[in-house]
């Protein structure tokens, strides 16, 4: 079998279908989320507002419960949910946003935060209220199964079954993907870019190292995030304020910059849609949504698992999570690209003409282009290509000139011919790879950020981007696991929990050695399809999700929890 044709077949197809569900279905999708979230913060009364400290003091334990049903605490559940929140999409996915719709993607990101704090709420509240607790289950499949495949089935009728089936089937295969896959992908790129190691190689090392962890239960999943997720937080945190107070002074016209291009958006690195609203807008929520995954109906299970006999007590903790996540974090990472001006800059690079980052792209006349598969060669004269040919891209921005050597003093005169990812001189010579200025995405832009922003300190700032990528996509892929095996356990019973990590183990290793384009839209096209069935539920159970928390809150449970702690 020609593994390599296949990963062809998948970079094209995939992609293809990618951009159709961008284009022709993720106004909807983002229509949904945005709407869904307001409705829900009508609806509660500004949860995410008013109900934020107390949901501060439950996540601190004051009120936990240690008889109360479940299988970790609500500071456990609350970083296992992190761990998988607090990831890739705060370093990739922030720079990802930003590179496609500009700074002004920030803006829509935090929108995505504010209304979705209100709907993390709700999702995990239901979560909690009619979730699955089996005080004899085995240790390795763990007493508690909870999640929106529960609450849609018992919330809201057994003539929803099939629906909760559907779901409980789709984010089995989203966890493979959108929470392990690309956290992989995101590793073994960061690994390769950085010390040239084999992405085979990371990805045995990363997949070992997620098999002892998940193989031993939730229990052990929460004692190992409750320690890795605060530590690699304040990692990545402390490297990222010094950079802003650093450079303070940008601070005021940073924020002004996203405002102003959140709604009149005039820039734009990636080419097609540069300037267009719609654009900025989509690539905010929905890089938005991939980070603090409210909606998504991922988080919902970890907090399931919390113990406590008050639903709306975890709910509030759930709230704390978009703030964490994208207002706090992620608003770092968008600031340090901005401000270091890593964002738009093309900085010299090497151009693998069979890289996963190459891309054939057709400029217009106002600058923007379009990714186009090339067929026969292309001429390049003095490092640059005919304009009615297409160009070599990177990142999908065309590279402006092309290089022999890596010092760039040699400008490339000869074809490229995109079949045999080959590049051959006017005298002969066969090159598999060229030089030249090109923008970067992701994570390595992140990268670029931290090492500009901290370079009066040392050239060092990457490395807090490479550490924090490796923790990050780690602690993501495990809580991963968790959300997955709920699902095969709602769908097949405890039998299936063990073959089901074993698969998500083997998709870790795939994830790594799959081109970046592939990985990332088939993590979108399931993201997008997945919240669907969940927000249709949030919407319809919104009434019961109200008349709990007014019960809540005005019984107060928490004080008799507090006193008898005391008296205890």
């Amino acid at each position: 079998m020609d593994f390599g044709a296949i990963v062809d077949w998948l970079n094209h197809n995939v992609a293809e279908f990618g951009i159709t569900i961008g284009e022709e279905r993720l106004t909807a999708q983002v229509m949904l989320l945005l709407g869904i979230g307001l409705f829900l913060t009508l609806k509660l009364g500004l949860p995410q507002i008013r109900r934020f400290a107390h949901g501060v003091a439950v996540a601190t334990g004051r009120y936990d419960d240690p008889d109360d049903p479940g299988d970790v605490s609500h500071f456990q559940a609350l970083t296992t949910a992190l761990s998988a929140t607090v990831g890739i999409g705060n370093i990739a996915g922030a720079a990802t946003a930003i590179h496609w719709g500009g700074p002004g993607a920030l803006f829509w990101m935090w929108m995505t935060a504010f209304f979705g704090m209100a709907t993390k709420f709700s999702e995990v509240t239901l979560a909690q209220k009619f979730r699955d607790v089996d005080e004899t289950s085995a240790k390795y499949s763990g007493k508690v199964s909870g999640g929106p495949m529960y609450y849609i089935e018992r919330g809201l009728g057994p003539k929803w079954k099939p629906v909760a089936a559907f779901f409980a089937i789709m984010l089995g295969i989203t966890a493979f993907m959108t929470g392990n896959a690309i956290q992989a992908n995101t590793v073994a790129d960061s690994m390769d870019a950085q010390f040239g190691i084999n992405p085979i190689i990371t990805g045995l090392v990363t997949s070992s190292i997620v098999a002892l962890v998940i193989l031993g239960g939730i229990s052990r999943i929460g004692r190992v995030t409750s320690i890795l997720a605060p530590f690699m937080a304040a990692v990545y945190v402390t490297g990222a304020l010094i950079i802003i107070i650093m450079n303070f002074g940008q601070v005021p016209g940073t924020f002004a910059l996203v405002f102003r291009e959140a709604f009149n958006p005039t820039a734009g690195v990636a080419g097609t849609g540069a300037g267009a609203f719609l654009v900025t807008m989509m690539w905010g929520v929905r890089r938005g949504l991939f980070s603090n995954e409210a909606g998504q109906g991922s988080a919902p299970i970890a907090h399931a698992a919390a113990r406590t006999e008050e639903p709306v007590s975890e709910g509030v903790v759930a709230l704390l999570e978009p703030f964490i996540d994208t207002i706090v974090i992620v608003t770092m990472t968008a600031l340090v690209v901005i401000m270091t001006g890593a964002w738009d800059s093309r900085v010299a690079t090497e151009i693998d003409l069979d890289g996963g980052d190459l891309t054939y792209v057709v400029l217009d006349a106002n600058g923007g282009s379009a990714e186009v598969e090339a067929t026969g060669t292309i001429r390049y004269a003095a490092g640059r290509p005919d304009t009615s040919q297409p160009h070599v891209a990177w990142h999908e921005v065309s590279v402006e000139q092309l290089f022999e050597d890596e010092a760039q003093t040699v400008p490339f005169n000869g074809m490229v011919d995109p079949s045999a990812a080959t590049a051959t001189t006017d005298d002969g010579r066969e090159l598999t790879a060229l030089y030249g200025p090109a923008v970067e995405s992701g994570a390595p832009l992140t990268q670029l950020g931290f090492r500009r922003g901290l370079a009066p300190l040392g050239d060092w700032g990457h490395y807090i981007v490479i550490f924090s990528v490796l923790l990050f996509a780690l602690s993501t892929a495990i809580s991963w696991s968790y959300y997955g095996d709920r699902c095969a356990n709602y769908l097949f019973g405890p039998k299936a929990i063990i073959p089901y990590k074993l698969v998500f183990v083997l998709m870790h290793f795939i994830g790594a050695v799959l081109p970046l384009a592939v990985v990332w839209n088939l993590g979108d096209v399931f993201l997008a399809i997945v919240i669907i069935p969940n927000l249709i539920a949030l919407a319809a159970l919104a009434p019961q999700i109200k008349r709990m928390t007014d019960d809540y809150f005005a019984r107060t449970p928490w004080v008799k929890a507090g006193e008898a702690r005391r008296q205890g």
